[in-house]
């Protein structure tokens, strides 16, 4: 199913309800969204080569916590 086909049946199922409730959870959650996507931008090819620099530098000087040591530690939380 192509997107434009998912957002016809989501329009069709959204226009079918009849909770005031559901429909302000859905207003939020869209209005939550659109904020996020204005947050979120992707990086400069600068920004990311920098990024990879500090990573393999810490990698390099033993600075890095081991998966099986940050899944203990997120349990946890």
């Amino acid at each position: 199913m192509n997107i434009e086909t998912r957002k016809i049946e989501f329009v069709q199922a959204f226009l079918n309800l009849q909770s005031e409730e559901l429909i302000s959870q859905f207003e939020k959650l869209l209005k939550k969204a659109k904020q996020s996507e204005k947050e979120l931008k992707p990086f400069t090819i600068e920004e990311l080569n920098s990024r990879i620099n500090f990573s393999l530098e810490d990698s390099k000087n033993e600075e890095v916590t081991e998966s099986n040591e940050l899944l203990s530690e997120i349990k946890h939380w």
